[in-house]
């Protein structure tokens, strides 16, 4: 059961089951305005960058961050190991092309953003490695929850003590897609896959998909054990008003993030 903090005005969740510092934010808290009222987290959504500065500010003095690394997601399956000198700050240049990043180094943070597509976060904490994964439908199907179990056993992780949290995302209740997406699910599970797709009880031809379920089928496939993953319930679409939902939204909107340090809690 993931658990919700509050630091004043600022509202994240944390999966208990990790045991390094970690959250997956909500829009609650910051100083954005307008449609990005709240914590924006979101560079390139339009919003006031000074704003975005002053909300990252804040997160990471929650986290007690100093070193923080970026992605600019592309629906794919590439998996970045980074360092201490791939660490930026909002508005400097552009990060690098990938949807998850993986390191080794003591006390840098990974972050991902999500307004829809699921975050998921990974760590070894007796080898101390960590990763972080942007898994949108696209990025799932690609087997981004395999690759960076597989980046993490290259960095030494017995698979076996891999912890990981899918967090909030839009859930099965919400995500309804057309037929390339099961095709797809089934492409990379096999009939394993038949079981987080439903038909559409509102629209023929079109099928309800459960993106949590086959990224907690695929970090088992991996090798992770089913008890060392926890998933959160919320669905961003359902509870709009809590997390940005592209599906809820559309392109007005803010971004959430996910993002885990490689320091013990």
């Amino acid at each position: 059961m993931f658990s919700e903090v509050r630091r004043g005005e600022l509202v994240y969740l944390t999966a208990p089951l990790l045991p390094m510092p970690h959250a997956f934010t909500t829009r609650y808290g910051g100083v954005s305005e307008g449609v990005y009222a709240g914590l924006n987290l979101g560079e390139s959504r339009g919003d006031d960058i000074d704003n975005v500065r002053e909300n990252y500010r804040l997160i990471k003095a929650a986290l007690g961050i100093d070193k923080l690394c970026f992605t600019h997601q592309i629906h794919e399956s590439k998996v970045r190991y980074v360092t201490r000198a791939d660490a930026r700050e909002p508005g400097d240049a552009t990060p690098p092309d990938c949807d998850g990043l993986v390191t080794d180094e003591e006390g840098l943070a990974l972050i991902i953003f999500i307004a829809d597509c699921a975050p998921i976060l990974l760590c070894d904490e007796k080898r101390r490695i960590i990763a972080a994964a942007h898994a949108g439908w696209r990025g799932t199907v690609a087997d981004i929850a395999g690759k960076v179990v597989e980046a993490m056993a290259g960095l030494g992780s017995d698979r076996r003590d891999i912890r990981a949290a899918i967090g909030p995302c839009i859930s099965k209740c919400c995500f309804e897609a057309g037929p390339e997406v099961p095709e797809a699910v089934m492409g990379v599970l096999g009939e394993a896959g038949a079981q987080f797709i439903a038909p559409s009880p509102s629209h023929a031809g079109k099928y309800m998909v459960d993106l949590k379920g086959v990224n907690r089928a695929l970090l088992i496939r991996a090798g992770l054990r089913p008890e060392n993953i926890e998933v959160s319930d919320a669905c961003t679409a359902c509870e709009s008003q809590k997390f940005w939902s592209h599906r809820a939204s559309g392109a007005a909107r803010g971004s959430q993030a996910a993002i885990i340090v490689n320091r013990r809690a």
